[in-house]
């Protein structure tokens, strides 16, 4: 494996577990186990077949391969060279999204992992901008949202492969519409932790911050709401 300068990590997170670690505390191991979801069949019915896509914040892959296997030509970002690394198939760029600047346009731009619930304002703000700027005239931002009771709802668990993904706690951290998120990622030959800041936004709040970036929602993707389709604002 290439050896790459560490990371400084994003204020209030952090990880543990053997391997690298991300500067939003992810652990790349844990992120090449993890089986993905109906996400890129939601993501395949809410799109033209074929598009261009540009996908933020890929991490080691688990949406990006799928999509490459239903005919997306994907563009994969992550800031991390370490998940980078791990796709295989799709263009890659390192870069942290709100940063990001590719003078390109694409059918669609993807912001899942719940990003947009990222605890500082500015920087949600700049996801949505990044989002904006990339985005066709005539294409959509596809988002992944938290669920609305999610702070809530803890501990939970689910299972992942032969591993299960915890929910253990969910703190205040004294900032207003912020918590702590502890997740533990428990697998027969280990177990890796992350921490991380988010914010708590209800649909009010989500719409408004679309707006301030120059989109506006087109659908709410599934029943809970936590996929959603915005459009650009001419």
């Amino acid at each position: 494996m290439s050896e790459f300068p560490r990371q400084t990590p994003r204020e209030g997170h952090a990880g543990t577990g053997a391997g690298a670690i991300t500067p939003d505390g992810c652990a790349v191991e844990v992120y090449t186990r993890l089986p993905v979801g109906d996400e890129p069949d939601v993501i395949a019915s809410a799109v033209p077949a074929g598009a261009t896509l540009l996908e933020l914040g890929c991490g080691a892959g688990r949406m990006t391969h799928p999509l490459l296997e239903r005919g997306f030509a994907v563009t994969a970002v992550d800031e991390s060279p370490r998940m980078l690394e791990k796709v295989r198939g799709a263009r890659t760029v390192c870069s942290p999204i709100e940063t990001l600047d590719l003078d390109e346009r694409f059918d669609v731009v993807l912001l899942a992992s719940f990003l947009v619930h990222t605890a500082d304002v500015r920087v949600r703000d700049a996801l949505l901008r990044a989002c904006r700027r990339h985005v066709a005239d005539g294409g959509s931002v596809l988002i992944q949202r938290e669920g609305e009771d999610w702070h809530e709802r803890a501990p939970r668990e689910r299972r992942a492969g032969d591993g299960l993904v915890r929910i253990a706690s969910v703190q205040p951290t004294g900032e207003p519409g912020v918590s702590s998120v502890h997740c533990e990622y428990v697998f027969p030959d280990g177990t890796w932790t992350q921490t991380f800041p988010s914010r708590r936004m209800g649909r009010e709040e989500f719409e408004e911050a679309l707006t301030g970036a120059g989109l506006v929602v087109d659908a709410y993707l599934t029943e809970d709401r936590t996929w959603v389709r915005a459009l650009p604002v001419r």
